[in-house]
């Protein structure tokens, strides 16, 4: 009995493994029965692509430039004296005719004082004078005078009408000077730091001043550009033409300011090859500041709807420029191009595509003629 029931479970064994083998052939024939993926679907390089678009481009020349006020001014005291009062803030927009500064008027007026009473003095002699050369006029047509004396009389008046109008001078000079006194800006701007505190001596021949006021409004930006640019330049001037100007930051990202160019200079810098341009601005906010380094791009023109396309479509080649057009199939074929003018980060084909048709902006580098892909939208 214990020898049959050893067979039977001997044969249970053998059968089990049996099935174990048998399950795994099934499973490897199963997964050797599964579809290969196709050759084509295996080399497709996931690219993203942009469709060619048509806007319109300005042509533009960029140049690095410099910040300048149309008028700078130090303002110095014309008169010797303390320095009372400063009426203004530092960093304040003041106004023309706007009182900055006084300077002790005393002295001055106490000369002033002096010189009305020496005219007086002299007026009154002069007076006299006259009198009594009327007296001397009759008396010489009587023969009753002799004529030196007359001559003498006439003398003296002239002399006394000298002594009055030098009087007169020395009065209207000590009254500008008291005008002197009070120092008013010559110009709408911004007040800069005080350079003298109230209380000081302030002399005429200080070399530093009380303080420097820029005008902000409008303002200027010189900047240079390549001497090939200057026909184009001039022929628009030439032709009365309003050729906008703006003036980004140094990164070029952030618009500032936009104005309009004013003039070219006479001459180029034989040093660099450039010529300096010369552009102004309303400023009205404020952004443009003396002596800031800008960046200033000024439109000679605009393309109206040019074929436009990401700059990163464009690639490089020792057959020039070219771009990777996706075509129905779900392949990429390489296409020459003609690159325009650049705005931005926009580009302008001026010939080899046509609009609507979509290119590679990403994933180019993976890519070669008749190269399958898989697409996605540019974001």
């Amino acid at each position: 009995m214990s020898e049959h029931r050893r067979l039977w479970w001997t044969a249970l064994l053998v059968l089990a493994v049996l099935a174990v083998v048998g399950y795994g052939l099934v499973v490897r024939a199963g997964g050797a029965a599964r579809p290969a993926p196709t050759a084509a679907a295996a080399r497709a390089a996931a690219v993203v692509a942009a469709p060619a678009r048509a806007r319109d481009m300005g042509v533009y020349i960029t140049g690095l430039g410099s910040v300048t006020p149309l008028n700078t001014v130090t303002i110095h005291t014309r008169v010797d004296g303390q320095l009372l009062s400063v009426r203004f803030q530092e960093g304040q927009l003041v106004k023309s005719g706007d009182l900055l500064a006084e300077i002790d008027p005393h002295p001055f007026e106490a000369q002033l004082t002096q010189y009305e009473g020496q005219i007086t003095r002299d007026q009154a002699l002069l007076d006299n004078a006259r009198l009594d050369l009327e007296r001397y006029q009759t008396l010489s047509a009587q023969d009753a005078i002799p004529k030196q004396q007359l001559d003498t009389q006439q003398s003296l008046v002239r002399q006394y009408e000298g002594a009055v109008k030098n009087d007169q001078g020395l009065i209207e000079s000590i009254r500008v000077q008291l005008a002197y006194c009070r120092i008013t800006s010559p110009i709408d701007g911004r007040a800069g730091l005080r350079q003298v505190d109230p209380g000081n001596i302030v002399h005429t021949t200080d070399a530093g001043g009380i303080v420097v006021i820029t005008q902000l409004q409008p303002i200027a930006v010189v900047f240079t550009i390549p001497e090939d640019g200057i026909p184009a330049v001039l022929d628009k001037l030439q032709h009365g033409a309003r050729l906008p100007v703006d003036a980004y930051d140094r990164e070029q990202r952030r618009k500032l300011s936009t104005g309009s160019l004013l003039t070219i200079d006479n001459q180029v810098d034989p040093t660099t090859g450039t010529v300096k341009l010369k552009a102004t601005f309303p400023n009205a906010d404020g952004r443009l500041f003396a002596s800031q380094f800008v960046n200033a791009r000024l439109l000679l023109d605009v393309k109206r709807q040019a074929t436009v396309v990401p700059a990163a479509a464009v690639q490089r080649g020792a057959r020039g420029a070219f771009v990777y057009v996706v075509k129905p199939d779900r392949t990429v074929a390489v296409r020459p191009v003609t690159v325009g003018v650049a705005d931005g980060d926009d580009v302008a084909i001026d010939a080899g595509l046509t609009v609507g048709e979509p290119v590679v902006v990403d994933g180019a580098d993976r890519l070669r003629d008749n190269a399958a892909v898989t697409t996605q939208a540019a974001r």
